[in-house]
């Protein structure tokens, strides 16, 4: 089966079980098999019930988290598929280790999907490769119009960005004149004294602001289904 194959039967999947909490459809014996490729980082085979939505599956439920709707020069414009969101904040709320089960790509979604369920106009998420320091781009027009370029590292626990990596962004800022602001996103922390350094405090919080794992995971759960 072709990941886009698997992809589409898991958003089946969601919207059927958005039917179901909405009372139009029973869950009756209703299971989707999921088989992976061998280039995808997770099991090779996987069984949806409706008995698994009482358990944690980012991993999975970040696969079809987010909709490519249109090209840009830096990437695809995307918009979140809502039953996938709900559902992934679900499992974020009973679990504050989950954000460590993604791979940097599956994170870098999830960050897009943030700032488009925040309310952002246009959300781009770049190429894996080429994205010239930039994961995702997202706008917002009108009084106090801002445009943020996030890079987005998804670390081990104990595994800490350090003050070259903030730095780079920095550089990265100064480079793409339509950028207002820049966050650099972790699963982790910051390594200690990043805030003080000489060549990055003057920039903190309103040209460059640092966000770890637990700030992710408070937002994401700030941002209501």
């Amino acid at each position: 089966m072709r990941p886009e194959d698997s992809r589409s039967q898991i958003e089946d999947f969601l919207r059927i079980e958005e039917l179901r909490r909405q009372g139009k459809v029973r869950p009756v014996s209703t299971s989707v098999t999921v088989r992976w490729g061998a280039a995808t980082p997770i099991s090779s085979s996987f069984t949806f019930r409706w008995s698994d939505w009482k358990e944690d599956f980012p991993h999975v439920l970040v696969q079809c988290l987010v909709e490519p709707i249109s090209n840009a020069p830096e990437g695809s414009h995307i918009k979140l598929i809502a039953p996938a969101w709900e559902a992934l904040h679900a499992a974020l709320s009973r679990n504050p280790d989950a954000l460590f089960h993604l791979s940097s790509r599956q994170l870098e979604e999830l960050v897009a999907a943030s700032y488009d369920q925040a309310g952002f106009d246009e959300v781009i998420l770049t190429p894996r490769s080429g994205d010239f320091g930039r994961d995702v781009i997202a706008s917002k027009g009108g009084w106090g119009s801002i445009r943020i370029i996030d890079q987005v590292k998804a670390f081990s626990r104990g595994h800490l960005v350090d003050a070259n990596d903030v730095r780079a962004l920095l550089g990265v800022l100064q480079s793409d004149r339509g950028a207002t602001k820049g966050i650099v996103t972790t699963t982790s922390d910051f390594a200690p004294r990043i805030v003080t350094d000489p060549f990055i405090a003057p920039f903190l919080p309103f040209r460059l602001e640092l966000v770890n794992g637990g700030d992710l995971r408070n937002r994401i759960l700030s941002l209501t289904p």
